[in-house]
């Protein structure tokens, strides 16, 4: 390290001594805190011990900087560009196979040269603040605008580029701010005055009384106070927007449009804080002060005012809470540089809100899937039970289609419109399939744990909610079986009747048998694909929910002057609202049936183990079967195919649902951690009434007082 020291030209510009500089100081691994922060120290004492060292340091440093423009490090890094999503996942994926050339105009280029391991922003955020500060110190560098208007004159290198940086994200917050997508998604900006064209008046005037303070012509300007109620407004409007996409659905592209309006916001609102002269500090809530403060600055300077670190931002001074401020948002840059090109912070940032909307738009279809009395339960049996004998059905005409012996993809394209047509039907009749609940039952729940509060979950609600969700759920797969087997039986019998021969061969009965045997196939890995398929069928069913939400289809198909004079306007607005409303079912039920259809096939051209099992249709299968062999099964042989298909069922829901609430809870960004108190009302619940457990109370019991609600089990989040 004395050695690269002693090489230091105070006059050149050239980045490569820095990068061997900061080299030394990197440790081997990560994670090691220790070793970082010896190397930083030690560099420190070493420069302190010889001052021409840190004097040709000091220059070198200067050197590189003015060589370099600083505005697009501030509001590129860590703010999404405005290309869109898709080209901007597009440009990371190709960065990431082929990083982009680095020039010697810029800094953000400097920095990529300089911190260009991955893990960089580990190592240096696990170095004290207050060692990277002393070493700053004594290496003469500006470390933030700590006194930017004072310091002008005599050469702060940094606060240029951070006032560049702001208009520049003025304008920016302005011009996405005008977007059609946002402004006709949210009309009240075009009838009043829009607080993205105000806030870049203010930052205009702001700039200017800035410049007229550093040229000398004023002895202060205005604080940023207005300017700060003016992003405030911004922000507000972004959280309307966003509300109102859970009622009236989104988009990749308005998704990706909000957050990098957040991002823009956030980050001129921290650059304003930085720069700062007047004689109050504007507020930042996006800065966390204490901890930054708590770091950053020596505990003597604030013991006597503050016993903690939270405090430590109030008893700081201004310049130290700038400096607090300044490390704060270069530890943000150097981690937001070390992932700019990470596609999964990319939809870590955008998918949340769209995944929200689409379970969202499911939790209000699962509703209709929660029984609460005795009748509604009933009425859940009968759905169910219709949707059993179509099945049956359904059964029917897949083998009838396997004996004309097509080409696979011929085949798979017959099972598809098969599976599909039968589900859209039952959707259009109004019957219940019991796997299709999960995928809509799973967010209902999540949406349960997400409380009013935010701080608190009562339990009891949601164990009546689990509980109601579970019973429902098996009283639909009874319902799909009481009808799909005798369906299946009946029909198999009637072909025997009518054509003299059996539906299927025994070697074809004995087939079907093995194909759900739990132990001696693979049948219940195969009902964990089905499981899959229903969850992908869920999203599937919310993400067209959420489509014809947003694009508004029944006004749209209402506005079919073709087909109003066909059918009449009644029947046209009808028609339209009925899409609106159900293009989601419709929708999951049809990719439902093409992923049954196709999971086999596919798996036979690809020389994959890949197929399908699901509850009723094997259950179907089992009644064929029997009926194929004339009755002649022995009762080891039914015991195994009936725990087989009962199994796969269980499977089916199993995997279904937990995809579909893992899902949900991320999209709501919820962490349930009462799993255990949770079992524990259940298990009283069981205890103090089981049959009520299993098929629900006679009557909805009457709702509880507000007061008794908020005093019965809550548990923090």
């Amino acid at each position: 390290m004395l050695a690269l020291l002693e090489r230091i030209d105070p006059n050149s510009s050239n980045i490569d001594l820095m990068v061997e500089l900061f080299n030394t100081l990197r440790p081997k691994r990560a994670a090691d805190a220790e070793r970082a922060t010896a190397n930083v120290r030690t560099l420190c004492q070493l420069l302190k011990g010889n001052p021409e060292h840190a004097a040709a340091l000091r220059g070198y440093t200067r050197s590189v900087l003015r060589a370099r423009r600083h505005a697009s490090l501030y509001t590129e890094i860590g703010v999404l560009s405005n290309d869109g999503f898709f080209t901007e996942l597009k440009r990371r994926i190709s960065f990431r196979m082929l990083p982009p050339a680095l020039g010697d105009e810029y800094l953000s280029d400097a920095l990529d040269q300089i911190i260009h391991k991955k893990t960089d922003h580990i190592w240096i955020a696990a170095v004290p603040a207050a060692d990277w500060l002393a070493l700053l110190d004594v290496a003469g560098a500006p470390a933030a605008a700590v006194q930017p208007a004072q310091t002008a004159a005599t050469g702060n290198l940094m606060l240029p580029g951070l006032l560049e940086a702001i208009r520049t994200l003025s304008y920016r917050v302005c011009a996405i701010g005008l977007e059609p997508k946002l402004t006709n998604f949210h009309t009240e900006m075009e009838t009043y005055d829009s607080p993205f064209m105000e806030q870049n008046v203010e930052v205009n005037a702001y700039l200017d009384g800035y410049s007229r303070l550093l040229a000398g012509d004023a002895d202060a300007i205005e604080d940023a106070k207005h300017l700060l109620v003016m992003l405030d407004q911004c922000d507000l409007v972004v959280a309307k927007i966003r509300k109102k996409a859970l009622s009236q659905g989104t988009s990749i592209a308005l998704t990706y449009l909000l957050v990098s309006l957040s991002q823009s916001i956030d980050r001129l609102r921290k650059l304003l804080f930085l720069v700062d002269v007047s004689g109050e500090l504007p507020s930042a809530p996006t800065l966390d002060l204490a901890a930054a403060c708590a770091e950053a600055i020596p505990a003597t300077a604030f013991a006597a005012a503050s016993s903690s670190a939270a405090d430590a931002a109030q008893a700081a001074t201004p310049a130290q809470q700038r400096r607090a401020a300044g490390v704060a948002l270069t530890l943000e840059l150097i981690e937001a540089h070390n992932n700019k090109y990470a596609v999964r912070d990319l939809f870590a940032d955008n998918i949340d809100l769209l995944a929200r909307n689409i379970t969202e738009n499911a939790s209000r279809t699962g509703e209709h899937y929660v029984a609460d009395n005795r009748s509604q339960m009933g009425a859940m049996f009968l759905s169910s039970a219709g949707a059993g004998v179509v099945i049956g059905f359904m059964a029917l005409f897949k083998i009838l289609m396997s004996y004309l012996r097509a080409a696979p993809l011929v085949e798979a394209f017959l099972y598809s419109l098969n599976y599909s047509v039968g589900f859209m039907f039952i959707h259009l009749l109004h019957f219940t399939v019991a796997t299709k609940q999960p995928a809509m039952t799973a967010s209902r729940i999540a949406a349960g744990l997400h409380s009013k509060d935010g701080r608190h979950i009562d339990l009891d609600s949601m164990a009546e909610l689990i509980n109601k969700v579970f019973r429902t759920q098996y009283m639909a797969v009874l319902g799909n079986l009481a009808t799909a087997i005798p369906t299946a039986w009946l029909i198999a019998l009637g072909y025997k009747a009518i054509t003299g021969n059996h539906l299927v061969t025994p070697d074809k009965a004995m087939h079907l048998l093995h194909d759900i045997d739990p132990i001696g196939s693979p049948a219940l890995f195969y009902a964990a694909i089905a499981g899959v398929c229903l969850f992908v069928a869920g999203l599937i069913s919310g993400y067209y929910d959420n489509q014809a939400l947003y694009t508004r289809w029944a006004q749209r198909i209402g506005q079919l002057r073709g087909l109003g004079r066909l059918i009449g306007q009644q029947r046209l607005d009808r028609l339209g609202l009925y899409l609106e409303n159900n293009l989601g079912g419709l929708m999951g039920n049809c990719f439902f049936g093409i992923l049954l259809g196709t999971i086999g096939t596919l798996g036979y051209l690809l020389g994959l183990p890949l197929d399908i099992r699901h509850v009723t249709f094997s259950s179907a299968n089992f009644a064929t079967a029997l009926v194929a062999l004339d009755h002649n099964m022995n009762w080891q042989l039914a015991t195994k195919s009936i725990v087989g298909f009962l199994a796969i069922g269980s499977v089916n829901l199993v995997v279904s649902f937990g995809l579909a609430l893992w899902v949900a809870l991320r999209s709501r960004q919820v962490r349930f951690e009462h799993g255990i108190a949770l079992l524990k009302v259940l298990g009283r619940k069981f205890l103090k009434a089981p049959l009520e457990f299993f098929i629900g109370a006679k009557e909805t019991p009457p709702a509880l007082p507000a007061d008794e609600v908020q005093s019965k089990h809550k548990v923090h989040r």
